[in-house]
């Protein structure tokens, strides 16, 4: 956990208010709510763009504000702004003070304190010169241009974010976290006899600019986009109908984080819109599969030391061999349902109300050799990077497009294929997995998820999976 005396000269000695006073604002706005706290946030960002062999955009922002959040039953007050004073908080109190009429409740118990600090929290935008970061985009294209003489087009972008927060409960309990983000991305678009393809990729986390500065990273970024791009120029039509499909480790378990892991989300149990409500303790996948939400693994873009209400992270098992033994909860689903946060109440910021969301969501390895899966598999798909798609959490279908894929033929890889699509149910998928790699691997930092309007940073991982009949739209019918 932060050292909350930094924190304080961010938000107190900065503004000119009052520890004390803003306590007692907080405890009088609280008094006899359920739960609650006042969440203030400082944030710096920037972004620069970089694109035909030119910077296209640079960016730099500076934000503040503070949210302040009363609770009774199932209604919520939330008031907020982005002025950080004494009189902007207290007329939040009076507005919050409203969800709490004639009733009394009995203030939830604060979060367990920590010392868990999973990232430093030195400013990523502050310890590399400007210079240097257009320097990196430029030797980028040059790079990309250099390789191969067919690349028409290379685009690349470096994200940086410094986000300080404090939390505020009745009673003067605080807790706080300064949490850096960076990010890389590159994407090339090559063209052969008037043919045109493109790959991406891109790394990131909760560190600082050095590791994405270093040669050995963003040329393996270019090289890894580029033989994206050189595979699609040679890529068949997709077959189609059902089949066996594998998926390969990593990125992939962006599937598992849409088609299964909301429908594990607390908010959506408690509702009752979810198609794994009310099947706690049964069985919802096959033998083999464990799957997890992990807040607690260092540097991890999905990773937080404490969550947007003051909750110590943890690892936190959903599905273990197949059972269903837990969901990811906040405070207020938690409480509502008669359990405990897992500290997966997230924010997009300090003008939106935490809510269920994951961080790092993993399907842990099993004893497969991955090898011995895709041989195993006479006709069949091999998945292994995926592009965007959309979930129903209410049933759990799911439509994801492949954007890059393989024929398997009597268990070899065969020719890569464009326009595949994976159709199918989470629910009914995760009884399908009929093998699991011993090969787990995480993404390389790049994924953020949205639900109700808000994107927070995410993590996603999985080993090579064998799924027993999934339906591929393409354009080729399987022979």
């Amino acid at each position: 956990m932060t050292d909350i005396a930094r924190l304080n000269k961010l938000f107190f000695d900065r503004t000119g208010m009052q520890p004390g006073k803003i306590e007692s604002i907080v405890g009088d706005a609280l008094h006899g709510a359920d739960d609650g706290e006042l969440f203030l946030e400082y944030r710096q960002s920037e972004s620069f763009s970089f694109d035909d062999g030119k910077l296209k955009a640079a960016s730099f922002d500076t934000s503040q504000g503070f949210g302040l959040r009363a609770i009774s039953g199932e209604a919520t007050g939330y008031g907020h702004a982005s002025e950080l004073s004494e009189d902007a908080i207290r007329r939040a109190s009076s507005t919050v003070k409203a969800v709490r009429a004639g009733a009394s409740g009995q203030m939830e118990t604060a979060p367990i304190a920590t010392n868990q600090q999973l990232y430093v929290d030195d400013n990523p935008l502050q310890g590399t010169p400007f210079e240097k970061k257009i320097e990196l985009l430029q030797n980028i294209d040059a790079y990309a241009r250099a390789k191969d003489p067919r690349v028409r087009q290379v685009m690349a972008s470096l994200t940086g974010n410094w986000q300080a927060v404090e939390i505020i409960r009745p009673g003067g309990e605080l807790v706080g976290d300064i949490r850096p983000l960076v990010r890389l991305s590159v994407s090339v678009v090559i063209e052969d006899d008037e043919h045109m393809e493109s790959g991406s990729y891109g790394s990131g986390g909760r560190f600082g600019y050095d590791l994405l500065l270093t040669p050995e990273t963003w040329q393996s970024h270019v090289d890894e986009a580029l033989r994206q791009a050189v595979t699609m120029l040679d890529a068949e039509p997709a077959p189609a109908g059902e089949m066996q499909v594998v998926l390969g480790p990593g990125w992939p378990g962006i599937l598992l984080h849409e088609a299964i892991g909301h429908g594990l989300e607390g908010d959506f149990n408690r509702k009752k819109t979810s198609v794994f409500a009310g099947l706690m303790g049964e069985r919802v996948a096959a033998p083999g599969v464990t799957v997890l939400d992990d807040g607690v693994i260092a540097d991890r873009r999905g990773s937080l030391s404490i969550d947007d209400e003051g909750t110590p992270t943890q690892s936190t098992t959903l599905i273990e061999d197949g059972i269903l033994v837990a969901l990811m909860q906040d405070r207020m689903n938690a409480r509502l349902m008669g359990t405990r946060s897992t500290g997966n109440g997230r924010r997009q910021s300090f003008a939106h109300q935490p809510m269920p969301r994951m961080r790092n969501t993993i399907m842990s390895a099993g004893q497969d050799d991955p090898e011995d899966i895709l041989r195993s598999v006479k006709n069949g798909l091999y998945a292994v990077n995926f592009g965007g798609g959309q979930v129903d959490i209410t049933n759990g279908k799911f439509v994801f497009s492949a954007s890059e894929a393989y024929k398997i033929e009597n268990g070899n890889i065969g020719a890569p294929v464009k326009g595949a699509t994976l159709i199918g149910s989470g629910f009914e998928v995760l009884k399908k997995v009929k093998a699991v790699g011993h090969d787990m691997k995480l993404d390389p930092g790049i994924g953020t998820c949205g639900k109700n309007g808000q994107g927070v940073p995410v993590g996603v991982g999985q080993p090579t999976l064998l799924i027993d009949g999934l339906t591929v739209g393409g354009t080729e019918a399987l022979t």
